[in-house]
């Protein structure tokens, strides 16, 4: 069950710390070395996170702001 509780937690993007404290683990460490292959969709989450900050933005014609006149 706790096996089961880890992987379900970890898949819905709870923090390792979080888990680790949760199971009562002092070592968050610990927790990863038990756990990481519970998750094999982590690396796909981590890629598309790090996808997200380089992706290029709108390649369209800059859209110009009317003058703030005060």
């Amino acid at each position: 069950m706790r096996h089961f509780y880890a992987s379900i937690a970890l898949a819905s993007g709870v923090s390792v710390q979080e888990v680790a404290e949760y199971l009562g683990h002092h070592d968050p460490g610990y927790t990863l070395r038990i756990c990481t292959h519970l998750v094999p969709s982590s690396h796909r989450r981590a890629r598309e996170a790090a996808g997200g900050i380089f992706k290029p933005r709108h390649t369209g014609a800059a859209r110009l702001e009317d003058p703030v006149t005060t």
